[in-house]
């Protein structure tokens, strides 16, 4: 098992990044935006020094947080697909040079205005993410898709379908804890509930490769037909059962990554109001992340005491009987 997380969370600097990691005691980061940038897009130059970066501090890039098929990239429009091909034709040759082996990506919008899951609409979908998994495939790399708010995340049935329509080694899911929370169930007729992080796990657990350790809760707003009141919090304090998730995780044998993905606080406030960052927001980001991180440790070694005391009690009761 190893902790790892979007530490552009803390902040946007890449120095900064490393050291809130380091400070938390972690050797990895799973990275999303570096210095205002991501993987591919930076210049040679930017990338030569983020790999003296790492060289330097000790510190790994586990996983390329990735915006290949995502929630912003239509999949009936060609330009959308060919820019989520060339992120992932880019970042490739650096993946490979930094030893990261998993990139996440996702499945393209969901559809809009027109009905979700048309077969003619899924073929599209299914055609084009097979196709970035086979890149993937051909290089050596796994392709993590993430249950966004895309395709493969409007309910566990959409996964189930793209994993037997994909049905690649290289393709593995990454399950987000903390986005059914937010996201409709899609699965007959509407209205539509919240997804149940937990059902959705479940569901899905055979096909889980890594975790993005996300909490939070959210209402259904009848009358304008979406969600309200939409807030995440420090792990374990959601909606997103991530205490039941991580303690069946550890009493199955899970031995994977969990990678923090706040998304409270500070960075929230700045990343979807453009709320400017003086020195103290800069300074509460790195103290929110740093927290979140220990708090998911402590959360985290509760679950495996519980299941070894489950263990423990299994053991005395096989014994007297």
């Amino acid at each position: 098992m190893f902790l790892t997380g979007f530490a552009d969370e803390a902040s946007i600097d890449f120095k900064k990044q490393i050291e809130v990691t380091k400070r938390l005691g972690w050797s990895r980061i799973e990275a999303r935006c570096i210095n205002g940038k991501n993987l591919a897009s930076l210049s040679d130059g930017e990338f030569e020094e983020v790999e003296q970066q790492l060289a330097e501090s000790g510190i790994s890039i586990n996983c390329f947080g990735s915006g290949v098929a995502n929630g912003g990239r239509d999949p009936r429009k060609e330009e959308d697909f060919e820019a989520s091909r060339k992120e992932l034709t880019d970042a490739i040759p650096r993946m490979q040079k930094l030893g990261i082996k998993m990139i996440r990506g996702m499945s393209f919008a969901m559809a809009r205005g027109e009905q979700f899951d048309s077969p003619e609409l899924e073929a599209i979908i299914f055609r084009k993410v097979k196709t970035l998994v086979s890149i993937c495939e051909d290089n050596g790399i796994i392709y993590g898709h993430e249950n966004c708010s895309t395709y493969g995340g409007q309910s566990f049935k959409h996964t189930l379908k793209l994993l037997e329509a994909i049905n690649s080694p290289a393709f593995t899911l990454i399950f987000d804890t903390g986005n059914p929370v937010f996201t409709f169930r899609r699965i007959g007729n509407p209205p539509y509930p919240i997804q149940s992080s937990w059902e959705f796990y479940r569901k899905v657990k055979p096909f889980i490769s890594y975790l993005h350790i996300k909490d939070g809760c959210t209402e259904i707003d009848e009358a304008a037909g979406g969600l309200k009141n939409m807030k995440c919090t420090f792990p374990g304090e959601g909606c997103g059962d991530v205490r039941a998730i991580v303690t069946d995780l550890i009493r199955t044998g899970y031995d994977g990554g969990f990678s923090m993905e706040p998304h409270i606080g500070m960075f929230y406030q700045s990343a979807t109001h453009g709320l400017k960052e003086n020195d103290f927001i800069k300074q509460r980001k790195i103290d929110v992340y740093y927290e979140y991180g220990r708090r998911f440790e402590q959360l985290y070694k509760e679950c495996k005491a519980n299941v070894e005391a489950e263990k423990a009690e299994a053991a005395l009761w096989a014994k007297l009987t």
